[in-house]
């Protein structure tokens, strides 16, 4: 859902309830983030009803957004409606990107 320059994507209807296909994460991130980055959109990933996650999963959504952009992109794609164990496997594969940047150079 496009709505002022933001693209809500509600991942209950793609993933269900356990999100751990990292095939679907490498799907919606290249056709649905990735594109909106691309024009500017900032981009809202709606975790209402998805009860838990993998880090494969939340690797696969974000980690190349992460390489491609650097880690301030994550000021341009927006977490809502996460319990705590989705916010901390997020959290787990953030600070391991940003671990990767830092040694990286």
């Amino acid at each position: 859902m496009k709505r002022n320059g933001v693209i809500t994507i509600k991942m209950i209807g793609s993933v269900g309830s356990f999100a751990e296909n990292k095939d679907l994460a490498q799907k919606i991130r290249k056709n649905e983030i990735l594109p909106a980055l691309r024009k500017n959109h900032r981009v809202v990933l709606d975790f209402s009803g998805v009860n838990s996650t993998t880090q494969s999963f939340i690797h696969a959504l974000i980690s190349e957004l992460i390489r491609e952009y650097g880690i301030n992109v994550l000021d341009r794609v927006m977490f809502k409606s996460c319990n705590d164990t989705v916010k901390r496997i997020i959290s787990i594969v953030v600070e391991y990107m940003q671990y990767e940047e830092t040694t990286d150079t």
